[in-house]
């Protein structure tokens, strides 16, 4: 097989796993065009429409259905061949995706990034942080991280550090005109942020002790759907911000915000890495792995 069909190939392959020329170029490392003109050089050749096409939409021809079923496993056992090279280097080497909320990101990866390329120097890691929801499989990623385990078919999860913790914050300046909450009960008489999921659906703010647990809903004038926000209005002292306590800790620690109802406030689920249970584990992703892991 030519180099040239092999590359058209997996333009098909990326096209039809992602629904998307756009996003298979991002995959590849070409445009978009490059792509709309590898498939179409492919179709030419092999003298069928593979893919429809609209000005919104890409699917799949029964055609190009059958194609990609075949070609899958077979790029997966040429990724298998090529990550068995790695046994012959020092490193990994390669690209390993993932996907991560936004919102805690930075507590994964901050303590682990600058290690895991030196130690690693041919390793390419790209991360993507968003609080949207995301279908790892269909966007391209080697793997995901989410709270809790509670996943769905075919996917192995591995349980990561840090362990996070959401806490109630304000400012000196807010609680000068006010009292310091001692019990949920109290928030009623606060003025406190509205948590929003990137939907824009609001989600309560959660509290357990001895076994009870209460959901307090604020009904404050602020909401926002970014905890660096969220403190940011905190430490104005316009209102109480309910936020990952890793986000908050370096205000609390300098005074700018008081940190309110800790015994109050657990430990979230554990964090997990999660990644296709058929998929190869290249050696990149498993020095993530490795770096991440409790």
């Amino acid at each position: 097989m030519r180099t040239t069909d092999l590359s058209e190939l997996a333009a098909f392959d990326a096209v039809a796993r992602h629904r998307s020329f756009r996003r298979a170029g991002e995959e590849r490392g070409v445009t978009a065009s490059a792509i709309s003109h590898a498939v179409g050089n492919l179709e030419a050749r092999v003298g069928i429409r593979l893919l429809n096409r609209t000005t919104r939409s890409v699917s799949l021809t029964d055609a190009g259905a059958m194609l990609l079923a075949q070609l899958s496993p077979a790029f997966g056992e040429i990724g298998s061949a090529l990550d068995a090279l790695n046994q012959f280097r020092d490193t990994p080497f390669g690209k390993v995706r993932i996907n991560a909320p936004n919102s805690i990101a930075p507590f994964v990866f901050g303590p682990v990034m600058g290690t895991l390329i030196a130690q690693n120097p041919k390793l390419e890691l790209e991360i993507v942080a968003t609080d949207r929801l995301v279908d790892i499989v269909d966007e391209g990623f080697d793997a995901g991280i989410r709270l809790g385990e509670s996943l769905r078919d075919g996917m192995t999860a591995v349980k990561i550090k840090p362990r996070l913790r959401l806490t109630v914050v304000g400012s000196p300046a807010y609680f000068e005109t006010r009292p310091v909450p001692k019990a949920p009960a109290d928030l009623k008489d606060h003025v406190c942020i509205r948590n929003l999921y990137p939907s824009g659906a609001a989600y309560a703010w959660e509290f357990s002790r001895a076994g009870k647990i209460i959901a307090f809903e604020p009904a404050g004038p602020l909401s926002l759907d970014d905890h660096e926000l969220m403190v940011e209005a905190a430490r104005s002292g316009v209102a109480l911000a309910y936020v990952w306590e890793e986000r908050a800790r370096p205000f609390i620690e300098r005074g700018e915000l008081i940190e309110c109802l800790a015994s109050w406030c657990a430990p979230e689920d554990w964090l997990y890495l999660y990644y296709p249970t058929r998929k190869h584990l290249s050696a990149g992703l498993r020095a993530v792995i490795e770096a991440l892991r409790v």
